[in-house]
């Protein structure tokens, strides 16, 4: 993982974890991510368990027609400015239920994505380094945070 100092950061990013329908392996890494062997807190990366207080959705898994009314409200639940980041190739492109008649699609279907992690499942230092890029990236944009 590329040395990204903590100093970046204003303060915490707070992390909001969805799962629109994955196998759950990119939620096993997004668990070890939060950790104490990778410690995503030195970053001010932190896991929180309502999306009104999340300023990022991590999203993993396709989005399946029958959580996508859940998934559309989880969006419009979470404050603005916010960031979007899809976990797992799954998540980006629909991976291995592409076409599937009980797939709406990839996450970026449903609603905007910012950031892409592909991987499957990504390991937790990709994860950590992909919110990490993408909050600076969304910095850069000159959205304040």
């Amino acid at each position: 993982m590329s040395r990204i100092s903590s100093s970046l950061l204003k303060r915490s990013i707070w992390v909001y974890h969805l799962n629109t329908g994955s196998c759950n392996g990119c939620d096993i890494e997004i668990v070890a991510a939060l950790t104490p062997r990778f410690d995503a807190e030195r970053f001010g990366v932190r896991l929180v368990g309502t999306p009104r207080h999340a300023d990022v959705i991590l999203v993993t898994g396709p989005v399946t027609i029958q959580t996508i009314d859940k998934v559309k409200r989880i969006y419009e639940q979470t404050p603005e400015p916010k960031l979007v980041v899809a976990v797992g190739t799954c998540a980006c492109t629909g991976g291995l239920f592409k076409g599937s008649y009980s797939i709406k699609g990839p996450v970026n279907k449903v609603f905007p994505v910012d950031y892409y992690i592909m991987g499957c499942p990504p390991r937790p230092h990709n994860i950590l380094k992909g919110i990490l890029e993408a909050v600076n990236l969304f910095k850069k944009r000159g959205d304040k945070k």
